[in-house]
């Protein structure tokens, strides 16, 4: 018996906790935050607002800040972190086959600039000092690892998100 085909879709970003970080576009500084989380972000054509509230309230809250004991337990928000969200398609990159990677899964510009712009505005919007890269250019990101953290998360997609209503309640679904 074939199991179900997952969706394709679902928005993806790589987090990495930084001591600070930087975006130059031809050798000007376009955003530079302090200590918080530096955002590589990537779309696929089916996302959409349901996908960008779930990200928004999983970055903000996502525990993995030291705590006095020295354990993850602090999220952004608990910090007073910053945010410095990068648009970067690539992150859907597929090199299974071949040499060269596919970058057909990511979804196009005209698609994924108006969903990078309300993701930024959505984690500003919970309190969280954001900048942003300049979308389709080309830029020279400069971070200084806090750890290092990495993490990647990958929205749920096709399907509503556990919790996703109570996000309009100001009620926390991640943490119950």
């Amino acid at each position: 018996m074939s199991q179900p085909k997952k969706t394709e879709t679902g928005m993806r970003v790589l987090i990495q906790r930084v001591a600070r970080a930087a975006v130059q576009v031809d050798g000007e500084t376009v955003a530079a935050i302090g200590p918080g989380l530096l955002l590589f972000v990537a779309f696929r054509s089916g996302d959409g607002e349901t996908d960008l509230a779930w990200m928004a309230e999983k970055v903000a809250h996502l525990r993995i800040f030291e705590d006095a004991a020295g354990k993850m337990n602090r999220s952004l928000l608990e910090v007073g972190g910053q945010a410095l969200a990068v648009s970067q398609f690539t992150l859907y990159g597929d090199a299974r086959k071949g040499r060269r990677p596919s970058f057909d899964a990511s979804a196009p510009a005209d698609k994924a600039r108006p969903l990078f712009e309300k993701f930024v505005d959505n984690l500003a919007s919970r309190g969280i000092i954001t900048a942003a890269g300049r979308f389709q250019a080309t830029m020279q990101v400069e971070l200084v690892n806090d750890g290092p953290v990495t993490v990647m998360l990958d929205s749920p997609g096709g399907e509503t998100p556990r919790g996703l209503s109570e996000y309009s309640h100001g009620r926390d679904p991640c943490r119950g």
